[in-house]
This record gives C-alpha cells, sequence and structure tokens, in this order.
C-alpha cells in the first residue's frame, strides 16, 4: 500500500506542476478523477487491513478479513501505479520520475506470496459459502 500512495504523491505532485497551456494538468477532471479513484481505493484498503488487524489483536477469526485487505491494497497499489504513470504521460517512462519502477513493483504484492485468484478462491469458499473450487 506504501507503494501505492508513494506513486499518488508523485503523480498529483507532477500534475500540480506540469503545465500545458498555461494551465496544470491537474485541473483537469480526467487527471484528477484517476487519482481521486486510486486514493478512495488505497485508503478503502487500509480500513479493510486495520479491520482484520482488528479482528486478530482480539483473537477473532479474521482470514477472510486478511485476505481481502491483501487483495485490495495490491490492486489499489497496481492501479495507483498505472495512474502514476499516464499522469506523467510519456515522461511515465523516464527513470527519473520513479514511476515507471513503481509500476514493475507493483506486480510484486498482486502475484505473491498468494495470487489474486486464490484469494478470491478463499473468499468464494469460506466468506460466500461457496464449493471449494481449488
Amino acid at each position: 500500500m506504501g507503494l501505492g500512495q508513494a506513486a499518488l504523491r508523485r503523480a498529483t505532485g507532477y500534475a500540480s506542476e506540469r503545465e500545458v497551456s498555461g494551465r496544470p494538468i491537474g485541473k483537469n477532471r480526467s487527471i484528477q478523477h484517476p487519482l481521486a479513484q486510486s486514493w478512495a481505493e488505497l485508503e478503502a484498503s487500509l480500513l479493510m487491513a486495520q479491520k482484520a488487524a482488528w479482528l486478530y489483536d482480539r483473537h477473532q477469526p479474521c482470514g477472510a478479513e486478511a485476505n481481502g485487505a491483501k487483495y485490495l491494497a495490491a490492486e489499489a497499489c497496481y492501479r495507483a501505479c498505472e495512474n502514476a504513470v499516464r499522469t506523467h504521460g510519456g515522461m511515465g517512462y523516464a527513470k527519473e520520475y520513479h514511476v515507471e519502477r513503481y509500476l514493475r513493483e507493483a506486480w510484486i504484492p498482486r502475484l505473491a506470496p498468494v495470487s489474486p485468484q486464490l484469494i478470491l478462491c478463499f473468499i468464494a469458499e469460506k466468506v460466500l459459502g461457496l464449493p471449494k473450487s481449488y
């Protein structure tokens, strides 16, 4: 999640500073909306992680919440990094802006230690009561 937040900070900083036709690109809704959506998704994943921790601290079942938090955080992180590259446009591939590296690194929490597909299978079985599929 920290990676997604770092990407969001870079993107909002760039959107505030980069000017086209005499105005910052951050004034455009096409820039604002994806970044705002990333903020909301990152915050939601943080809340799910806090709920899982709260349950764990009280020795209550928290597997579904922990898996949900991992899934939401990894996906939110990836989308925030993707939005950061898009906000930078062609400069999103320039190493000095770091967002291209963030996007590459955002794959790690999506793949390890558990894939999103296995998390969804766990939630489908344990939370929704569907038959085991793996």
